[in-house]
């Protein structure tokens, strides 16, 4: 399979830099020739590489459903380029090829200026659509949905909804499952094309139909629909109203979006920043820094409890300066240990395998986890401490081993349960559990940790 995949980028590659250099040298009949044998996203990805005064004059050498096909697949600054330099007549052709919802998401990346140009050439039907579309909240289920679909009746037979099908399909985003509605746009149930094909003609719709098929709403969040497909191995899903008639479907393609979007924002969130909606490469610097630097404040100012904490114990830390070389091999310790249950917790949590009503039994199994771990890591640190550090740094006795090692296994135990806890308690409250991950973890378990170290120290070694 690895093979075969390799094979075929290379291919794609070598197809990529012919067109480029056609393109180049101003052989567009040529280009053109390879450009029909190509795959739609890939075309969008050439048009990356491809001179900026010679855009147009490739895009316009496209056959018309393929140019709105790869108009699709394009970086909104291209296509930003494109509607801006392009005519009336060419927009109304791009627009009319293109699938509801792909337009939709087109036009919510582009200037006010961009999206009136487009719906002012647009007939009024599929402009009241687009605005209609463009009204529901991000993230929504609405917003990335298509009114595109088949709808049938359940009065119909087959060999009508067959005929149906070859009639309006062709303009659909998907066929592979029709809707029957009653005569309100009630959602009454769903029959797959399969279906269809393999009953007899005259069979009713109603008697083959799927009743009470799954559904999501409009002001649904999109992350709910992305686990509607996962749970269920869907391949598209329909989109109700309040009163539950049907408005639109939402296909795999939008989901697999949807799922890389939002696992780009959670690994983001995690790693303390802002989410972003353009690509690394594409964001400037002081975007960038924008979107880093509040996290990055923060998290200082909050790392002062630590500063304060140590000042509190200079006196212990003044009789036994030994100590000191043991905090950050603590402080890095917490955090770790914090890091692995946070993170751990927070995937389940997006996945929906936890709830917080979980959260006694999964603080219960993380503070298994951390005895079981702290005791290994106790013993270790103790025979490091006497054999190793001793080595190189005066004043260390048994005493101190066992002070450092108490402390190692008290705080991988509270880091642990507080790492698990924390993502679970912000989803609770209506935070994104992501921002419970590591950076902010570890400055909370920090500080803990010394308290923790410094609490030993106070109880076992005399001042």
């Amino acid at each position: 399979m690895e093979i075969l995949e390799n094979i075929t980028e290379n291919i794609i590659e070598l197809k990529t830099e012919d067109v480029i250099e056609l393109v180049c040298a101003d052989h567009y009949v040529d280009a053109r020739k390879i450009l029909v044998t190509m795959n739609e996203a890939d075309i969008a990805l050439l048009f990356e590489e491809i001179p900026e005064e010679k855009i147009l004059r490739v895009f316009r050498m496209l056959p018309k459903n393929l140019a709105a096909e790869s108009f699709s697949y394009m970086k909104s600054e291209l296509q930003q380029f494109i509607v801006e330099s392009i005519t009336e007549r060419e927009i109304v052709s791009i627009v009319d090829e293109m699938f509801m919802d792909d337009t939709v998401d087109f036009l919510e990346e582009m200037p006010a200026n961009v999206v009136k140009k487009v719906l002012k050439v647009t007939d009024p039907e599929t402009r009241k659509i687009i605005n209609q579309l463009l009204k529901y909240p991000d993230d929504s289920a609405g917003s990335i949905m298509t009114t595109e679909y088949v709808d049938l009746k359940k009065e119909m037979t087959v060999r009508d909804a067959i005929s149906h099908i070859r009639a309006t399909g062709v303009d659909k985003e998907t066929i592979n499952t029709c809707y029957v509605m009653d005569e309100k746009r009630h959602l009454e149930g769903t029959v797959s094309i399969r279906k269809l094909i393999l009953s007899q003609p005259d069979e009713i719709i109603s008697d083959i139909m799927t009743e009470e098929p799954m559904y999501i709403y409009t002001h649904d969040d999109q992350e709910t629909g992305a686990h509607y497909f996962k749970k269920y191995d869907l391949l598209s899903m329909p989109v109700v109203d309040a009163e539950k008639r049907l408005v639109g479907i939402i296909t795999i393609d939008d989901i697999v979006d949807v799922i890389e979007q939002e696992t780009t924002e959670d690994i983001e969130m995690m790693a303390g920043m802002t989410p972003s909606d353009k690509s690394y490469i594409e964001e400037g610097v002081i975007e960038t820094f924008k979107k880093r630097i509040i996290w990055l404040l923060l998290l200082m100012l909050t790392a002062t409890f630590t500063g304060g904490i140590l000042a509190t114990f200079e006196t212990s830390l003044a009789v036994y300066p030994a100590l000191v070389a043991f905090i950050p091999m603590l402080m890095g310790t917490a955090g770790n240990a914090g890091g692995q249950s946070s993170v751990a917790v927070i995937r389940s949590l997006a996945l929906d395998e936890i709830e917080f009503r979980d959260i006694l039994k999964i603080s219960w199994k993380e503070a298994r986890v951390a005895a079981v771990s702290g005791a290994v890591m106790a013993l270790v640190c103790f025979f490091k401490v006497m054999f190793i550090d001793s080595l190189y740094t005066h004043g260390i006795d048994i005493v101190v081993a066992l002070v450092v090692s108490a402390a190692i296994f008290s705080t991988v135990v509270l880091a642990k349960v507080v790492g698990c806890t924390m993502p679970m308690i912000a989803k609770k409250i209506g935070l994104d559990p992501a921002v419970m991950a590591s950076p902010f973890i570890t400055t909370i378990v920090d500080a803990l940790s010394l308290l923790i170290y410094f609490a030993i120290v106070s109880m076992v070694l005399p001042m």
